[in-house]
Order: structure tokens, then C-alpha cells, then sequence
């Protein structure tokens, strides 16, 4: 999913609309709505802007994992694709996807706990060995 698609779908899960996120970035609502549109690109000071207002790393932000999902899920009276009520099926997907971000990145955190931890007990049972041997 491309940058600006994320706004737009991490935008319409927060429930605010283009008026909201303009405000928040102090911008106009037409430069928001171009940013959405990637009419305007971005500069780094608004993608850490637009990452703090998400409550996410920059890096989930930007990062594209090159396999877009398209789901046609019927027609609209205009028999153009119709995504659901407001794209509601890819937002659900990407609101999925950043949670099993979240969990792996929880994981690989707690692996790394864990091997501290194992280190911290070996060193300590060394310093126990040790102090027995002293102790007779």
C-alpha cells in the first residue's frame, strides 16, 4: 500500500475526516486533500508529523511490502468497483497488518529480553560457583 493510500486508510479508521487532518497538520484542507491524492509529496517533517498523530513508527509508515491486495467485492450503479462502504474491506486489511507488525515487533522485543535474561542467570550462576568455591 503506497503512503499516501495508508493516510487516507489509517485517516478513515481514526474516523477523521480531510478537515481534521489538515488541522493537525497545519496545512489547508486542498493541500491535505492533494497529499491523499500523492499530488504533493511529502517531506519528512510531515511524515514524522503524520506518524505522531497516528501513533506510529515512521518506519510503519513508509514501509511497502510490494504485495497490494485488490478485493472487487461487487459493482456500484456506475458498474465501476465498488470496495465496500468506504473501503471499509482494505482498511480492515491494513488495520490487520499493522497489528501483526505491532506483535511481531513485540515478539522479536521479547526474544531479546529473554536472551538477556538467560546471559544475566549464566553470570549469575557463575558468581554463585564461585563464592561456593571461596566459601570452602
Amino acid at each position: 500500500m503506497s503512503v499516501n493510500n495508508k493516510i487516507r486508510a489509517l485517516r478513515e479508521l481514526n474516523n477523521w475526516s480531510q478537515e481534521d487532518m489538515a488541522e493537525r497538520l497545519n496545512m489547508s484542507k486542498s493541500s491535505y486533500s492533494r497529499l491523499e491524492r500523492d499530488e504533493r509529496k511529502l517531506d519528512l517533517a510531515k511524515l514524522e508529523k503524520l506518524a505522531a498523530i497516528f501513533k506510529i513508527d515512521i518506519g510503519e509508515l513508509i514501509a511497502s511490502d510490494d504485495k497490494e491486495l485488490v478485493l472487487l467485492i461487487g459493482t456500484n450503479n456506475s458498474n465501476n468497483p465498488d470496495y465496500g462502504a468506504n473501503g471499509q474491506i482494505t482498511i480492515e486489511l491494513e488495520k490487520l497488518k499493522l497489528g501483526l507488525e505491532h506483535s511481531r515487533e513485540l515478539l522479536a522485543h521479547k526474544d531479546l529480553l529473554l536472551a538477556q535474561k538467560d546471559r544475566e542467570i549464566s553470570a549469575l550462576r557463575q558468581l554463585v560457583a564461585q563464592l561456593q568455591k571461596l566459601s570452602y
